[in-house]
């Protein structure tokens, strides 16, 4: 139809005409109220927010010789931020003559990792970031 045509029936009936597809060919238009069409419209976008999963992205901070009983304290922790579905960004910090012992903070934090390999996976690997040495770890993802 005609847009001519189309205003005037929609004009008619005391409605909007409103472009639906207006890349088709031919554009697709309908006749309808467009304040209750726009009020849909955000209904379902807020909708679609509500259903979205945020991830946060938790710290957990280790030194260089740290206890035995320390990491799995804090293992436990970072397991239980994991099962909620968040990151864990593990960082341990080198002070002072600490930065000597870079392979003793590569082992902490390899065993950090392995204590809380069932419930989470390494996603970044430790790395210098400056004095620190960071890892990060998202939650396991089944892959069936």
């Amino acid at each position: 139809m005609s847009l001519k045509e189309a205003m005037d029936l929609a004009a008619e009936k005391k409605l909007d005409l409103v472009n639906i597809a207006p890349k088709a060919k031919p554009p697709v238009c309908k006749i309808l109220d467009y304040g209750k069409y726009r009020y849909e419209l955000q209904k379902k976008e807020k909708e679609a927010r509500k259903k979205q999963k945020t991830t946060q992205i938790k710290e957990i901070r280790l030194s260089t010789f740290i206890e035995e009983h320390d990491v799995e304290v804090k293992a436990k922790n970072a397991a239980k931020f994991l099962k909620s579905g968040d990151k864990v960004k593990v960082s341990l910090r080198f002070r002072g003559r600490e930065r000597d012992y870079t392979s003793k903070g590569m082992d902490v934090m390899k065993r950090f990792a392995q204590v809380v390999t069932e419930v989470g996976e390494i996603e970044k690997k430790p790395s210098f970031e400056g004095r620190s040495l960071i890892m990060i770890l998202a939650p396991k993802t089944d892959k069936k």
